[in-house]
């Protein structure tokens, strides 16, 4: 089973004073939707080297991430989410896959040749082939996510509890690990293809709050392989 999702994605860091005023304001014209609060958990594919991250700070026209995704965390019979996850300018597209974890794991060796080759398989076969990608880090984080009761498609989540790990990278092993990101502060992200509610719009430049760029993976790179690789050159 195969999902496809296109938007425009814009990011923002807000304290908590900020989240609380946004949460009571949205609950007015949004919905919880069914993961609403949940622990998302991933699983970050990349090269030995790091390539496809590397790519991505760099802030290009064009990037492309590929993780596992879970809802809070599975075990071997829960639902999982095979995702590529791709920006072109401003729009991101997510292609996905859905399977058991059991079946994920027993896929993943033969790169998913032996699943129904739909679109999405086929180009998951490709990256895994091509890039001979593995998994290089576990990040997960809470999340509230809202969408409006008029306009499904537009979306608005708060991540807080921003963890990684760069070993022990299987979903099933729990939350745990660094914490990447300051705890009294949230990610907060409008998704949306068409405009953004005059109600939001007046409610940010209320509360001074401005888009800007932040990479879950790209934080988590920087700070637990980037910089350690650096400080450790250092290190007699």
């Amino acid at each position: 089973m195969g999902d496809f999702f296109r938007r425009v994605e814009k990011k923002y860091i807000i304290t908590k004073q900020q989240y609380l005023r946004l949460k009571e304001k949205l609950e007015k014209y949004m919905i919880e939707d069914e993961h609403g609060k949940s622990t998302i958990c991933n699983i970050y594919f990349d090269t030995e080297k790091f390539d496809l991250i590397r790519h991505s700070i760099t802030k290009p026209i064009y990037k492309d991430k590929i993780r596992l995704r879970s809802y809070n965390v599975p075990n071997l019979e829960s639902t999982v989410f095979l995702e590529v996850k791709r920006k072109y300018d401003s729009v991101v597209s997510k292609r996905r896959i859905q399977m058991t974890l059991k079946d994920f794991y027993n896929n993943i060796d033969n790169k998913f040749e032996e699943m129904e080759q739909t679109q999405i398989t086929k180009e998951l076969n490709y990256y895994f082939k091509y890039y001979n990608l593995k998994p290089t880090m576990y990040l997960s984080y809470f999340r509230r996510a809202y969408y409006d009761k008029e306009n499904r498609d537009f979306r608005v989540t708060f991540d807080s509890n921003i963890t990684a790990r760069p070993y022990d990278l299987k979903l099933e092993k729990g939350v745990y690990g660094d914490l990447i990101f300051e705890e009294n502060k949230y990610i907060m992200e409008i998704k949306t293809l068409g405009a953004i509610p005059m109600w939001l719009v007046k409610l940010l430049n209320e509360l001074k709050i401005a888009p800007c760029g932040f990479s879950k993976y790209g934080e988590a790179y920087t700070q637990l392989i980037l910089n350690a690789n650096s400080i450790s050159e250092y290190v007699v």
